[in-house]
């Protein structure tokens, strides 16, 4: 066992309570790059064994269903910069959830929202999902010459067009807007149904990461993990239904 704890980064504070454990000191980047990216300076200086990608992303390849699991081989930025992952925490990753796929997951700097916007992200990757987060923590952990993996569920399937009450929905310190949110639907009610659908595939992924979790406690996969199942508290320490 390594002396040093694994940070794992998130872009929300609920996926940030899922992670964390005794081993593993959870950032959650809220979509803030700048912020995010000097937050795992400041903690990789602190010392640190591994940095882990952790929460849901939107769907790029077709047919990926809200709570689909996925682990990065490759974290492909904006610039065309690939990162390559730590093949044998993939491949445990990959086994702990029974053979999960294992794919390109894309960075990004903002949301993908369109269902064209998630097609030609798809088409000039290869990536399967993209989230605001991997892409830094990936930078971050090569620059340092740490091990890197990602595992991410998916929240909103390649179909699925994000409203805009979602794409506000985010405060710098990885809570929600909810002033934002309801100045939205104030401003568009009729993005209420999609806000609704959008909400509903969000519980499936959360609840997903949530079980995942439980099946990679301790050291999430970057050692032997199967020690460690008693560090993950019961669901209901989150206090019943996940805020999403």
């Amino acid at each position: 066992m390594t002396p040093f704890p694994i940070i794992a980064v998130t872009g929300l504070k609920t996926e940030a309570r899922i992670v964390a454990g005794p081993r593993i000191r959870a950032i959650a980047g809220g979509g803030d790059a700048a912020g995010l990216e000097a937050a795992l300076h400041a903690a990789v200086a602190k010392k640190a064994s591994a940095i882990i990608s952790f929460g849901v992303a939107g769907g790029l390849a077709p047919g990926l269903a809200p709570g689909a699991r996925l682990i990065a081989r490759t974290v492909i930025s904006e610039d065309g910069t690939s990162y390559d992952c730590d093949l044998g925490w993939s491949k445990r990753l990959s086994c702990a959830f029974g053979g999960a796929t294992v794919a390109g997951i894309a960075g990004v700097d903002s949301p993908v929202a369109g269902h064209e916007e998630k097609h030609a992200l798809y088409l000039k990757t290869g990536a399967h999902a993209a989230d605001m987060e991997s892409h830094i923590a990936a930078r971050v952990a090569a620059f340092h010459k740490l091990p890197f993996a990602a595992f991410r569920v998916v929240a909103d399937p390649a179909h699925r067009r994000l409203p805009h009450a979602a794409l506000v929905a985010l405060k710098t310190d990885g809570s929600l807007a909810l002033g934002a949110i309801a100045a939205s639907l104030l401003r568009d009610p009729g993005q209420i149904p999609l806000l609704l659908r959008t909400a509903r595939d969000a519980q499936a992924a959360f609840l997903s990461l949530l079980r995942s979790r439980k099946l990679i406690a301790g050291t999430l996969g970057f050692s032997d993990f199967r020690e460690f199942l008693l560090d993950v508290p019961a669901e209901d320490v989150l206090g019943g239904t996940l805020q999403v």
